[in-house]
């Protein structure tokens, strides 16, 4: 008598628990990089609004705090995408990763520089950090139209507002005032609305299949 432990029911129940499994892993994953964009986005929008206004004191402080907070963020957005990302595009998720470290790495040494005074370096480290988002990011979302993680639209979304916003940092830099800022707007709002469909719908079903994989 075959054991029960090996029939086909058993076998079909258990690859059906564990897709399920793997698909909430994928789902939970999603919204926790969902969940990170938008805080990181509140925490340093306000944190540089505190720091940047703020003299001394606890005020600086907290926004200094606040947008360290980010730095964090976003570094474990890319951490949490590696896996998700890492059998469609190997290189890229990779090189998405090294993005945000380098985002996060230049946005604290910004922050760090508004602690003990030196404003004109936060404004420097901004802009590379963005430039460098903007251009890391190009590779990320062709990946995402790729693999239909998210819909084709919004992936194309992305890649628009990812190269303005590297060029308008880079106009930034090159001394065009507010170059940067207006730059900011498109890419700003793909990345709420992107961390809002992360939240709400997660990513495409070959997510799951990549989880699967990694497992």
């Amino acid at each position: 008598m075959v054991p029960s432990s090996y029939s086909p029911l058993h076998r079909m129940v258990t690859s059906q628990l564990e897709t399920g499994h793997t698909m909430i892993n994928a789902r939970r994953i999603a919204r926790r990089i969902g969940t990170l964009m938008l805080a990181a986005f509140l925490f340093y929008g306000i944190g540089s609004s505190l720091a940047t206004t703020a003299s001394a004191g606890a005020l600086l402080t907290t926004g200094v705090a606040m947008m360290l907070l980010n730095s964090v963020a976003v570094v474990a957005i890319g951490a949490l995408m590696l896996p998700i990302l890492r059998l469609h595009a190997p290189a890229v998720a990779v090189g998405y990763l090294a993005t945000r470290i380098f985002e996060g790495g230049f946005l604290a040494v910004g922050a760090i520089a508004l602690l003990v005074g030196v404003s004109g370096a936060n404004f420097l480290a901004y802009n590379i950090a963005m430039a460098g988002l903007g251009i890391g990011s190009l590779f990320f979302c062709v990946a995402l139209y790729r693999s239909r993680l998210v819909p084709r639209f919004l992936a194309v979304w992305g890649f628009v507002g990812y190269a303005s916003f590297a060029a308008g940092c880079f106009l930034e830099l090159a001394g065009v005032a507010g170059a940067g800022l207006v730059s900011t707007v498109p890419g700003g709002l793909f990345e709420i609305f992107f961390a809002i469909w992360l939240i709400a719908r997660g990513l495409g079903s070959t997510a799951a299949i990549t989880v699967t994989a990694r497992a």
